[in-house]
């Protein structure tokens, strides 16, 4: 049955603005972190890693969380709109397919945004005559970012749920990730979500800061997923939520 759910969310993606969002705003950290990367060579001396470092700074802060709550808005606007909430808690599906089918949508979204980003990555290297290809340290470090996703894929959706505005979401999801940055500067990041997504792409340094960590770094993920996730479940089937 999920993967009617499945099925059934994707075609809301079909003809939307989240394909636009997807293709578009990634353009904008790719060419702010590759200006700022040609602005410093006398400080920035380590090529593709040094690259990497900038603009992964300005797409994990500012665009990487918002970009997810705003597909986790959209997927939600249905429900909220014309009292769906009714005709959405009757139908027969489970509560976990409901749940669950959103995000598996969200993650697809998100790994092709990712996949997006790194092929930007590779296009700004190579315009600036970085030599070479990406580093597969850096690959792995994108695919660590993807992966906190799951955490930040089952927050946004909880918030979105349960906030009827579509945008609100969208301003916590930015204000989480700035501070994010303050919080993971501070060795706390494993126990802040938005940081997770910083940690995993490694964002604004050369050498893995996850190094050692990789362990603690996959168990914050599974808890907060699993956390997001059994809140999410409980309210859907305790009460509906307000549309």
């Amino acid at each position: 049955m999920i993967h009617l759910c499945i099925k059934a969310e994707n075609k809301k993606l079909r003809h939307s603005v989240i394909w636009a969002a997807c293709i578009l705003i990634p353009i904008i950290p790719a060419i702010m972190g590759t200006f700022n990367y040609e602005q410093n060579l006398g400080i920035l001396t380590g090529k593709w890693y040094s690259l990497w470092s900038q603009l992964s700074l300005f797409y994990s802060c500012f665009f990487y969380a918002p970009l997810i709550a705003l597909y986790c808005s959209y997927l939600w606007r249905l429900e909220h709109l014309n009292h769906n909430w009714n005709v959405l808690m009757t139908a027969p599906v489970s509560i976990p397919g409901i749940f669950f089918s959103k995000l598996a949508v969200i993650l697809k979204v998100t790994v092709i945004t990712q996949v997006w980003l790194a092929a930007l990555f590779l296009i700004c290297g190579k315009l600036i005559g970085l030599p070479g290809w990406v580093p597969s340290q850096i690959l792995i470090w994108i695919l660590r970012g993807t992966l906190a996703a799951m955490a930040i894929g089952t927050l946004q959706l909880l918030l979105s749920m349960c906030i009827r505005s579509f945008s609100v979401p969208i301003g916590i999801a930015l204000g989480g990730g700035v501070a994010g940055l303050i919080i993971s500067n501070k060795g706390l990041g494993l126990y802040w979500p938005y940081a997770l997504m910083l940690m995993g792409m490694n964002s604004n340094k050369n050498e893995d800061t996850l190094a050692g960590q990789s362990l603690f770094f996959f168990l914050s993920v599974l808890l907060f997923f699993l956390a997001f996730s059994g809140i999410s479940i409980f309210l859907l089937k305790k009460r509906d939520v307000k549309a």
